[in-house]
Order: C-alpha cells, then sequence, then structure tokens
C-alpha cells in the first residue's frame, strides 16, 4: 500500500531581492504553513549567486493539506504529465508555470508572477528501518517503490494521464 509522504513546493527567485519577500509572502497566503528560505550551496558567479546567499523559498506539506493541494496542482498542468517526471525512486516533480494556474488563485500585482515546483514523494509501510537512528538498515526490494508502482498510483488516486512524448525522427 503506497503513500504519499509529503509534497514539497519550492519557488526560486535566484537572488536576494524583494522578489524573495514576494515569494514568501505567495506561499504563506496560498498554505496555513510557514515557509522557509532556501540557502546556495555553492558560488554561481555566471548568476550572480554568492555562496550562503538566500535564494528561493520552499514549503513542506503533509496529510490532508498535501492531498488537496496536489489535487490543484495537478488540475493546474490539467491532469497531463510526462513519464520521465517519475524518478527510478517512484518520486513525481513537475512545475507549475504560474501560481494562477491553480484553481483558488488570483493574481496579485503585489506578488507579481512566480512559478512554482511541487515533488511528491511516496512510500510503502516499512520504509523507515533506512530513516531511523537506531538499527538503521537498508530497505529491502519489497519495500522500495518502483516506476510502474508509482505511475499506477498516480494513474488510480488521481486522474493523471501520462503523455509519451512524440517521436522524433
Amino acid at each position: 500500500m503506497i503513500k504519499i509522504s509529503k509534497v514539497s513546493v519550492n519557488i526560486g527567485v535566484g537572488s536576494e531581492s524583494d522578489n524573495l519577500k514576494k515569494a514568501e509572502l505567495l506561499l504563506s497566503r496560498m498554505f496555513t504553513a510557514k515557509p522557509v528560505r532556501t540557502i546556495a550551496k555553492a558560488a554561481v558567479p555566471d548568476f550572480n549567486i554568492k555562496k550562503y546567499s538566500e535564494i528561493g523559498v520552499k514549503l513542506t506539506l503533509r496529510g490532508e493539506d498535501a492531498n488537496t493541494f496536489l489535487n490543484q496542482a495537478f488540475e493546474a498542468v490539467e491532469n497531463e504529465l510526462k513519464p520521465t517526471q517519475i524518478d527510478t525512486g517512484g518520486n513525481l516533480s513537475f512545475g507549475v508555470q504560474e501560481y494562477m494556474d491553480l484553481p483558488h488563485m488570483k493574481y496579485d500585482p503585489d506578488v507579481g508572477m512566480f512559478g512554482m515546483d511541487v515533488s511528491v514523494h511516496l512510500v510503502k509501510p516499512g520504509a523507515r528501518i533506512a530513516l531511523r537512528k537506531i538499527k538503521r538498515t537498508r530497505l529491502p526490494k519489497k519495500n522500495r517503490i518502483s516506476y510502474d508502482e508509482s505511475r499506477n498510483f498516480f494513474e488510480t488516486n488521481y486522474t493523471i494521464k501520462f503523455v509519451e512524448p512524440e517521436e522524433y525522427e
């Protein structure tokens, strides 16, 4: 029995600016949880990013909040995803172009335009043994989520269609 462990919502701004405060304001208006700022791990001179500078905001949703947001986020991408958006561990990641695509959101001129990245982490019962502090062990194959199981989970529990990309000639 597969279930959703958490849903992470990330807005990358790229630099410490007024946009960072606006993105934080947007996430705090959308959800009851408090957003956290993300910090650059390395310097990227091409993009004017210094090490340890704040470059975005993120938020983690669990339980019913995660489920309701996922329904809205899938509706924003028109319930169509690419099969390549599922990784080998069975986790799903996709992007929402603009926050206005979500059904309950309207454009706010104070905030501006932001897109967001959504990551869904799935688990099976017994996955805790790989994360616990005492007697941590490797996760056996029966407790790992395969690509097919993850795809089947999203197709049955949500009205998602995985659209195959067109073949290139």
